[in-house]
């Protein structure tokens, strides 16, 4: 099995995000890095105002079921350190996303180290976050809408990744 870390970067649904760390509780993803203006869960250096923390942590609980207290996550404002912290590790860094020069996700061969960023849900993954990524992969769509929710999309790609074969 692989070692994969997900980022989750400027997923502003909650319900996204906790459908997300729940995948990565199911696929035993190492490590879910939330970056960005990512909604986080409750944890012990909190400085937001309690209200609001609770709040936010309710709605990823909804569909999280509480898998953020048995996967292993970490906030982070700012993407591009964590980006450059795994791949001086060794890991490979992939964007999931529709762009020119990816690779379908159906003839991408995983690495034994991943990461893989999904992001943005309407306006995709900044273009500094795809050129800073090793490798941008994409889910190949053979119907009439042009890409799936990011919780889909990433629980896609996050079974490929962590199962270490091809759809």
């Amino acid at each position: 099995m692989n070692q994969v870390i997900l980022i989750l970067h400027n997923v502003r649904s909650t319900h996204n995000v906790g459908s997300l760390l729940r995948t990565a509780d199911g696929l035993g993803v190492a490590k879910v890095f939330l970056t960005g203006y990512t909604p986080y869960p409750v944890h012990d250096r909190d400085s937001r105002m309690p209200h609001e923390s609770a709040k936010i942590n309710g709605k990823i609980r909804k569909t999280s079921l509480g898998a953020e207290n048995y996967v292993s996550w970490e906030h982070a404002e700012d993407i591009f350190p964590v980006i450059t912290s795994l791949q001086s590790e060794g890991f490979l860094v992939a964007s999931l996303e529709q762009a020119t020069g990816s690779v379908s996700l159906d003839q991408f061969t995983p690495t034994a180290k991943m990461a893989l960023i999904v992001g943005r849900e309407v306006e995709g993954i900044e273009a500094n976050i795809l050129k800073s990524s090793d490798v941008v992969i994409e889910i190949p769509m053979r119907g009439h809408k042009e890409s799936f929710n990011v919780a889909v999309a990433g629980a896609i790609a996050l079974y490929v990744l962590t199962n270490s074969r091809k759809i």
